[in-house]
């Protein structure tokens, strides 16, 4: 895996909007609380476009055009998404493998940036980051997002060693060590049958986010990576939060016991409740395209083996 360097004070850190329109306070919000990390946050104006269908910051073209900007200007050293919501994935045909690699650099997003996150581990061969955006998480300082595992990860060239959380427990004892890679739940099925499929390594460890989806559908977009092969390929899987993800009907199933039933002749361990991505407290980073283990029992975590900096 390709390694982008380590995030230093005074570094330029360019802001790209992949996905969907955002709000301007939380978009200033965010550049106020990187600024304070002692960053330089920078972006150009066509974060705030905004395509017909007002559904996405700018048509493809222009949202490609921007992250290519800032992913070659060599003064930049890493990029961080506004925002998901819809569109990261209508990049992919704009952008260049090659490209991508002359010039490794972290990109910081989750939610619907798993697109980006996926296909620059699978397809270009990088370390790339589940971690916190502008909008929602930098834009709420500490209450957003978790500033340890932030710099851990990306500040510091070596193993960021256990990430975990109170709420983390076990929902099938083991220990397994692989590649950690995953994202989002609904954005992992719906790459499947496209030439930029989610194709993790054999003996991964995956890890899966999802918000606001009911049981019946994690159960239906489970069942689709196990017909696709991979759950068989995956060595453990660590959940987040999953948050409004119970059955808001009184009585229904709560996600927790839907996955125990689903996943029930898994042959690795299962954790469930890592709070990366969405979550209603503050977002843990996580590396992806690194040894990771998985460690499911008593004490419940997940350790990163190797630096994801250089």
């Amino acid at each position: 895996m390709l390694k982008p360097r380590a995030l230093a004070p005074g570094d330029r850190i360019g802001i790209v909007a992949p996905a969907s329109p955002f709000s301007r306070d939380e978009f200033d919000a965010g550049l106020v609380e990187l600024r304070r990390l002692g960053f330089d946050p920078v972006h150009d104006d066509s974060v705030f476009e905004r395509s017909r269908s007002r559904y996405t910051a700018g048509d493809a073209t222009v949202r490609a055009m921007s992250f290519r900007r800032a992913w070659n200007d060599p003064s930049i050293r890493a990029l961080v998404a506004v925002r998901g919501g819809y569109g990261s994935v209508q990049l992919l045909p704009y952008l260049d493998r090659e490209e991508i690699r002359r010039a490794p650099k972290a990109f910081i997003g989750y939610s619907d940036n798993t697109s980006l996150l996926t296909w620059l581990n699978g397809q270009c061969g990088m370390v790339s980051f589940h971690g916190p955006m502008l909008e929602g998480r930098l834009s709420k300082g500490s209450a957003g997002y978790d500033l340890d595992t932030f710099m851990r990860v990306l500040a510091h060239p070596e193993p960021a060693g256990a990430i975990t959380h109170p709420q983390v427990e076990t929902l099938h004892r083991g220990e397994a060590t692989g590649q950690l890679t995953g994202g989002t739940l609904t954005q992992l099925a719906a790459s499947l049958g496209t030439p930029y499929a989610f194709d993790p390594p054999h003996g991964h460890i995956l890890f899966i986010d999802e918000v606001a989806e009911r049981p019946y559908r994690i159960d239906r977009l489970l069942m689709q990576l196990r017909l696709g092969g991979i759950l068989e390929r995956a060595a453990g899987i660590v959940f987040g939060e999953l948050p409004r993800c119970d059955e808001p009907v009184d009585g229904g199933p709560a996600i927790r016991d839907v996955l125990r039933d689903v996943l029930d002749d898994f042959h690795g361990p299962i954790l469930f409740g890592l709070p990366s991505g969405h979550t209603s407290g503050a977002s843990l980073t996580l590396p992806f395209g690194v040894q990771a283990c998985v460690l499911a029992g008593a004490e419940p975590m997940l350790v990163i083996e190797e630096a994801a900096v250089v």
